[in-house]
């Protein structure tokens, strides 16, 4: 995205758990951080993870701002989605799972199933406030439909939380990234270390 300002991280090897990713430090408590603060920030992850077309964006921020309510409706339907799809994935529970499949049943009730060439995809019937949520509904299903999901995995950081697919090849990839959770979590070891060494003061 060269010369393209990008908020949010996109480094899960999918999407969707991309999506996942958009709390900072989802284990940390009070220190959690929200990144989908309001309804333009849905519009902008959409817009860079290519859920959406820039005219769609643009057509929908002005849409938001004529009904805010509605808008903050939607964005929390969106966070209950995200967050069905964390606990159906890293907290195994089936309620989750059950309650993302209905949030399918109505995204898939809003779309017409349509070919474009020699592929078949969902067409949404309206550009109203509900498209993000209706397209990122679906592709959280698709996520939990992957077959190499044996290799999802969370960063090792007690209090980091973000999740990404172990593509290395010896499937031994601790940190979501080496240069931020894994170069503090080593600086931290390094120090143990040294302070262990050094004994009582």
């Amino acid at each position: 995205m060269r010369g393209v300002l990008v908020k949010f991280g996109h480094i899960a090897g999918d999407r969707m758990l991309d999506l996942v990713n958009t709390v900072d430090w989802r284990l940390g408590g009070a220190e959690r951080v929200e990144k989908l603060a309001t309804y333009a920030d849905v519009l902008d992850w959409c817009a860079e993870s290519g859920l959406l077309g820039a005219d769609e964006a643009v057509a929908l921020s002005a849409l938001a701002a004529r009904d805010d309510a509605r808008a903050e409706r939607e964005r929390l339907l969106v966070l209950t989605a995200r967050e069905r799809v964390y606990a159906a994935l890293f907290e195994d529970d089936p309620g989750a799972a059950g309650h993302l499949a209905e949030l399918y049943r109505a995204a898939i009730a809003a779309a017409d199933l349509v070919r474009t060439g020699d592929r078949w995809g969902w067409r949404d019937r309206e550009a109203d406030l509900r498209l993000p949520r209706d397209r990122i509904v679906r592709g959280l299903v698709d996520l939990t439909r992957r077959e190499d999901l044996d290799r999802l995995h969370q960063c090792e950081d007690v209090k980091c939380g973000w999740v990404y697919l172990d593509t290395s090849p010896r499937r031994n990839r601790r940190w979501c990234d080496t240069k931020d959770c894994g170069d503090r979590n080593r600086a931290r070891a390094y120090y143990a270390r040294q302070k262990a060494k050094a004994g009582p003061a």
